[in-house]
């Protein structure tokens, strides 16, 4: 079942039914609604509120974010929704395609536009603030998402904590980001993928520099 609702957000860019997985699995849409659930329970993907759709199996989200993500290739007309900067990065490493990401700086709302892949990282300049310390990630994961944002730089956004959220969240360049994306994501939809352990994702995070308490896992 996983591997189906990863499958449709990679080739179509978009979340399957829980009528299209029946369909798809030969099964009925009770059994598909409870195996969701239990997915949604060991964190496999998320739920909308009602529970009664995938709202997320990250990196990808089936609902409009801040983040847009398209193919470098012009023969290629797929698009995803980039649920936060490090999910648009996680899209391009989990699809090993190189692509655009386009968002908009939440201090000066310019338009930020850059390419990036598997083997190319974004430009120097850009920042990404965290909202909330990594334990707190789960307790409401598409809110953190949403405020995973891009800013022109690091300058933008430690004004737009100041102004917003003084004294919360935590600031890392674009490319530090691109460089966790890359293993944290890149075999999401490899056949057999097993969940990484919290320790793998710990070394992950402190093997780039994103190390304290801010960014301990639970």
């Amino acid at each position: 079942m996983r591997d189906l609702v990863y499958e449709t957000f990679a080739s179509e860019g978009r979340a399957p039914s829980v009528a299209e997985l029946a369909r798809r699995t030969q099964s009925t849409a009770q059994a598909v609604q409870g195996i969701l659930h239990d997915l949604a329970e060991a964190h496999a993907l998320v739920l909308t509120p009602d529970g009664d759709a995938v709202r997320m199996a990250h990196p990808f989200t089936s609902a409009p974010m801040a983040f847009v993500v398209t193919p470098l290739d012009g023969h290629d007309d797929r698009r995803w929704w980039g649920g936060c900067a490090w999910d648009s990065f996680g899209i391009s490493a989990a699809l090993h395609l190189d692509v655009r990401i386009d968002t908009a700086c939440p201090q000066c709302g310019a338009t930020i536009s850059f390419q990036a892949g598997p083997e190319t990282p974004p430009p120097g300049g850009p920042a990404v603030r965290f909202p909330r310390p990594a334990e707190e990630w789960w307790d409401d994961v598409v809110g953190t998402c949403t405020m995973i944002r891009a800013f022109c730089d690091r300058g933008h956004a430690e004004r737009w904590t100041a102004d917003n959220a003084p004294g919360s969240g935590c600031v890392a360049d674009a490319t530090t980001v691109w460089r966790l994306a890359g293993p944290w994501y890149g075999d999401r939809l490899d056949p057999g993928f097993q969940p990484h352990s919290r320790e793998h994702n710990q070394r992950l995070l402190e093997d780039r520099g994103l190390t304290g308490p801010f960014w301990r896992l639970p």
